[in-house]
């Protein structure tokens, strides 16, 4: 069965406004790479919405599509409308700029809680290391573009975004064999547990087994032996069995005594 379980939509729809937005800077800057850059992420992350929505739960559907209609719609229309209409000439680009470089240093931030379980619990399970490393690369190749074009609006926020992306790849090379330890250690405990369930001590298992045929013997001690005389004619009754019909006649006086 297709579903999104336990996924949320929040990041696809932030990281689609953003880039909405920079691609909107881009064409008026005019800045053919940001452009293709942004507007191919644009596409990608709008694919993924879509999906998310098609097999989400009703209530996850109707939450996300509450949520692409406030930001994704109304605030990227409205930033855009008064832009064009209500701004001139360099101030266009500020505007957009600031707004831009804000979401962007907010999305570099949102790992950072991430950061701080890692510290917390000596651990780098909760912190993958391929997204930190390409939130290293891309905060760093930004940067690189930003100083060649002297724009400070990407400049800032990915330069904020490299020196993050290098806090967690640091992180991640101090935990990272504490981590492996610690999993090591876990693995063995369990292992040992285990075996204490499953394997008794040889001393325990004898004195149950000897205790088992104390038990027993005293059953056999208690219970009621059968008289002489039945034992007598059980082995009687049982010979007779295996004896003809001239035989019969000759222990007739077998039958007198059993009466």
């Amino acid at each position: 069965m297709k579903s999104t379980q336990n996924y949320k939509g929040a990041p696809y729809i932030t990281t689609l406004l953003s880039t909405s937005l920079w691609t909107f800077y881009g064409l008026l800057k005019p800045a053919i790479l940001i452009v293709t850059v942004n507007g191919a992420g644009a596409i990608f992350q709008l694919t993924y919405v879509t999906i998310f929505l098609v097999y989400a739960t009703r209530d996850k559907k109707i939450k996300t599509a509450r949520l692409v209609a406030i930001l994704n719609v109304g605030f990227l229309g409205a930033v855009i409308a008064v832009t064009i209409l209500a701004m001139h000439g360099g101030l266009r680009i500020t505007f957009v700029g600031v707004l831009c470089a804000a979401l962007t240093i907010g999305m570099y931030a949102a790992p950072l809680s991430a950061m701080k379980l890692v510290i917390q619990t000596r651990s780098v399970e909760y912190m993958p290391f391929f997204l930190s490393f390409f939130l290293f690369l891309n905060g760093g190749v930004w940067s690189a573009y930003a100083l060649l074009v002297k724009d400070y609006y990407i400049g800032v926020p990915n330069a904020f975004g490299f020196v993050l992306g290098s806090a967690q790849l640091i992180l991640y090379m101090v935990y990272r064999k504490k981590s492996a330890a610690m999993i090591e250690e876990k693995g063995s405990v369990h292992i040992e547990a285990k075996d204490g369930v499953e394997m008794p001590a040889k001393g325990d298992e004898e004195a149950g087994n000897l205790k088992n045929r104390s038990l027993a013997e005293e059953k056999t001690k208690s219970l009621p032996k059968p008289s002489v005389d039945r034992q007598h004619s059980l082995k009687n009754l049982t010979k007779t069995l295996s004896l003809g019909a001239y035989e019969l006649l000759q222990h007739s006086s077998w039958a007198n005594d059993a009466v």
